[in-house]
């Protein structure tokens, strides 16, 4: 036995640990692909009544191979114009979201690991585009809560001056 061949072999292996060669990826953590999972069934048209009365739809997309969901939210009082669009998706190990909001900002969150004995999953904001201040008004975190199949709870949270603002919470239904 070399000591320096097994040195140099030694240290190949942990460059390899830390440096994975290019193109490579990590899969994602079984809890990130079990949370990915629940994003996947909500495919479908929802709806929550709010409490003004308004009625809120959401229709889930599950695209892309089956590397995305889309989320097409729209208020009947606020207008088709200002429908907002979420993006969830793995980035390696991490479930993520990206939001398309009406305040014309796109937060990204990451994950929480799911609560399996809550059936909750929770976003924590990382970092928005086209944010001109950390003080300007964004959606800063999202709860989602599988009641069953078919019924849903959302909380969504809106931050302003480093604050929460608002914090609008539905009861979805599965339409179809």
């Amino acid at each position: 036995m070399h000591f320096p061949n097994l040195l140099f072999k030694s240290l190949l292996f942990v460059a390899f640990l830390v440096f994975p060669p290019a193109g490579s990826t990590n899969p994602a953590a079984p809890d990130a692909q079990t949370a990915f999972q629940k994003m996947q069934s909500l495919a479908g048209r929802w709806e929550a009544t709010a409490a003004d009365g308004s009625k809120s739809h959401i229709q889930y997309e599950v695209l892309a191979d089956h590397s995305a969901v889309v989320e097409h939210f729209v208020n009947d009082k606020m207008g088709a114009d200002k429908a907002m669009v979420t993006i969830y998706y793995l980035d390696g190990g991490q479930l993520e979201l990206r939001h398309y909001c009406m305040a014309k900002n796109q937060p990204r969150m990451k994950a929480e690991p799911f609560d399996a004995s809550k059936q909750e999953l929770r976003f924590v904001f990382l970092d928005a585009t086209n944010l001109p201040s950390p003080a300007a008004g964004h959606m800063h975190n999202a709860t989602f809560r599988f009641v069953d199949a078919d019924h849903l709870a959302q909380e969504w949270q809106y931050f302003e001056n480093g604050q929460p603002k608002f914090t609008e919470t539905l009861q979805y239904a599965r339409v179809r």
